[in-house]
């Protein structure tokens, strides 16, 4: 995590500005220095932050007015790309960097275009991955994108099973990770990310898909 701060590079000086703390369901806006939208050589951090999300269209537009002309990507997992992007000024400039972790050990990173976004702005967001080692994907603004809601309703589903007695946790992660290829079975990566994030993010799409795969378990 980046930390209850937000962070400013501005001729090579960093400077720190003190954030509230932090809550578990949160995201991280980015804003990539890119005047006139240039080409991904010239395009550096410019500022990072982590908020909660319910201040996302805050952070969204405090992010903008430190640098008016950056890229602006948020790392959330789940939350619309489409509504952050409606409270800047620059729609067009803001998109998704969904990181996925381990940061350092995953390659995938999920670009997400906003309905405003410039397809230069997508663009560089793709390349600008590519130059950090990762291997992007192109997902149009949806909620839970493609990874989410995919892997949400797997892991879901492997805690049903659990409490149904069908296997053990980690039989059931072996399943997946021998039969399907994953790199960590469903229950164990919901370790890593924390059981308050899922559940912060099963509810999410509870309400905004009105699917049932996505109630979270009683238990």
């Amino acid at each position: 995590r980046l930390g209850a701060s937000i962070t400013t590079a501005s001729q090579g000086t960093l400077t720190s500005l003190p954030m509230a703390a932090m809550r578990p369901f949160s995201i991280t806006i980015v804003a990539f220095s890119s005047s006139g939208m240039p080409g991904p050589g010239r395009t550096r951090p410019a500022l990072m932050a982590s908020f909660p999300s319910a201040a996302a269209a805050d952070a969204s537009r405090q992010a903008e007015s430190a640098m008016p002309d950056a890229l602006l990507a948020t790392n959330t997992s789940s939350l619309s790309i489409t509504r952050i992007a409606e409270a800047c000024k620059r729609p067009e400039r803001v998109l998704g960097m969904h990181f996925f972790n381990p940061v350092h050990i995953m390659k995938l990173v999920e670009v997400v275009r906003a309905a405003q976004t410039a397809p230069e702005a997508a663009t560089l967001a793709l390349e600008l991955s590519r130059r950090m080692g990762k291997d992007p994907i192109d997902v149009k603004d949806s909620p839970g994108f493609a990874s989410s809601r995919l892997g949400l309703v797997i892991g879901l589903e492997a805690m049903r099973m659990f409490e149904a007695g069908v296997a053990s946790a980690e039989d059931i992660d072996k399943a997946m990770v021998l039969g399907y290829g994953h790199p960590m079975g469903p229950l164990k990566l919901t370790d890593l990310v924390g059981l308050d994030v899922r559940l912060a993010i099963a509810d999410y799409l509870r309400k905004e898909l009105d699917h049932p795969g996505f109630e979270a378990p009683a238990r």
